[in-house]
């Protein structure tokens, strides 16, 4: 099978009878290595973590694995729903570590302790587009706000209490983030308040919904630790972190998220989702079928047809390729397609052009990077994006990192470059544009499926399995 990423995951269930920790003699951190298991207790949300059709996703995964993998022990991961008992699953033994990005409170100190700071974030105040734009705390007065209950929000709302008796609020202990944000965007209430880096990746999948302002000082967050004198597991995670942070990989862990804070796109972003309620349905098992063929994800080639052509079977460019996947009629010859418009014929023939592309490029070429380089020469053809790879050496990067390679690509449209190199000239920046498109649309599809994920692993939706097909893993 092509380019499996392959991650076993325990889930456990959200009321582990597991003994508490500290029973044994050894210490924490000898307990953990000795049993050779981890676990952590987390949420599910796009920040986090959430299922991939390939493997998990969410930046405390990546960190949790990581101090795993650095343990040499295996990761045991479950979710505690709701939210406000994740601190608990702590404070009785159940789990070793709460990484769910979790803010940094007096109230939560006095039940854990906190590891290295890792992210910081505003909390903030989010209305519905259309409506009056609040801009301080008075302009919400009396009016219906909700947030999570257990979540850091009700400690700043209650500080803005104290001084405005009238703020009233409702702690729900049933809903995330994301359903509040639903609730605002459907009017069924005034406000929400939800931390800065949740927003910017849930405002692409509700666009009516805006931040108002930040409410108080800015917050840490961090993983939660018992509340113990035995210090070896939070000075191992305190090590893990500062080596983490010097060597660069924290930051490539935040960066690998960064792409759904970018240029937002009001109208692109209620264009996507009516597309995904109305168009995709019709056309949805055509990519089953063909990612199934072709040992993909069909999510991945949904996510390339909508770059293409927003679901359109119809769609036609300027330089007239058509049809759902953009065919040239050339391409479309090659891959036996007859009718560029018919829709399950565009998918198939855009899924085996695609796969024909990818197995051009050497094996050494670690994911997700060949899937990146396949889906630029989709774009610009595979002759320009390996003169794209050529000026890379040339310059001395890496040809077979797409992080260096996309930094080249633009120089394709310079003549200074595309002198030196066997295609000439090529409009470079748009396949760079195209991978970055295609790959956020792709983690939408993925997180707006991660149920359905689950059931196609035949699993519990708080639960992991191996992944066995292609995307654009991390």
């Amino acid at each position: 099978m092509r380019a499996l990423v392959i991650i076993a995951l325990s889930g456990l269930a959200g009321t582990c009878s597991s003994p508490p920790l500290l029973l044994g003699p050894e210490s924490l951190l000898e307990e953990i290595k000795q049993s050779g298991e981890f676990r952590v207790v987390t949420r599910n949300s796009p920040v986090t973590f959430y299922h991939g059709a390939d493997q998990s996703r969410g930046i405390d995964y990546e960190l949790a694995q990581g101090f795993a993998n650095w343990l040499g022990v295996d990761l045991k991961i479950y979710v505690a729903e709701p939210f406000r008992e994740i601190l608990s699953h702590i404070a009785t033994g159940n789990a070793h570590v709460g990484a769910a990005g979790l803010t940094v409170t007096e109230s939560s100190e006095t039940l854990v302790d906190f590891g290295p700071t890792y992210q910081i974030v505003n909390q903030q105040l989010i209305y519905k587009v259309g409506t009056r734009k609040p801009k301080t705390i008075e302009d919400v007065l009396e009016q219906n706000i909700e947030i999570v209950a257990g979540s850091a929000h009700v400690g700043v709302l209650e500080d803005y209490y104290r001084q405005h008796p009238s703020l009233r609020w409702v702690e729900n202990p049933h809903a995330n983030a994301e359903e509040l944000l639903k609730k605002v965007s459907a009017g069924l209430i005034d406000y929400t308040v939800i931390n800065s880096n949740v927003f910017e990746i849930l405002r692409h999948l509700h666009p009516d919904t805006r931040a108002a302002f930040d409410l108080g000082i800015q917050k840490q967050i961090a993983w939660a630790l018992p509340k113990t004198d035995d210090q070896s597991l939070s000075e191992s995670v305190s090590s893990y972190f500062s080596e983490i942070q010097a060597n660069g990989e924290l930051q490539k862990i935040r960066d690998r998220y960064s792409f759904y804070t970018l240029d937002f796109d009001y109208v692109g972003s209620r264009s996507f989702l009516r597309h995904f309620e109305f168009r995709l349905p019709k056309y949805r098992d055509f990519f089953i079928k063909a990612a199934e063929d072709m040992e993909l994800d069909w999510r991945l080639l949904a996510a390339m047809a909508y770059q293409e052509s927003h679901w359109d079977p119809q769609a036609i460019s300027f330089t007239h390729v058509r049809g759902l996947m953009m065919l040239t009629q050339k391409t479309a010859d090659m891959m036996g397609v007859e009718d560029r418009t018919d829709a399950q014929e565009s998918i198939e023939g855009g899924a085996r052009y695609f796969v024909r592309t990818l197995e051009k490029f050497p094996e050494r070429i670690s994911e997700p990077d060949r899937i990146r380089f396949a889906l630029a020469a989709y774009n610009v053809g595979f002759g320009h994006l390996e003169d794209a790879r050529v000026i890379t050496e040339i310059q001395g990067g890496n040809p077979d990192l797409w992080s260096d390679v996309q930094k080249r690509l633009p120089l394709l449209s310079e003549k200074e470059w595309y002198e030196r190199v066997s295609r000439g000239y090529a409009r470079g920046h748009e396949p760079v544009q195209y991978v970055n498109n295609i790959e956020r649309y792709y983690n939408y599809l993925l997180w707006m499926t991660a149920q359905e994920i689950s059931a196609e692993l035949h699993l519990p939706y708080d639960e992991q399995a191996i992944g066995q097909k292609t995307g654009i893993g991390y």
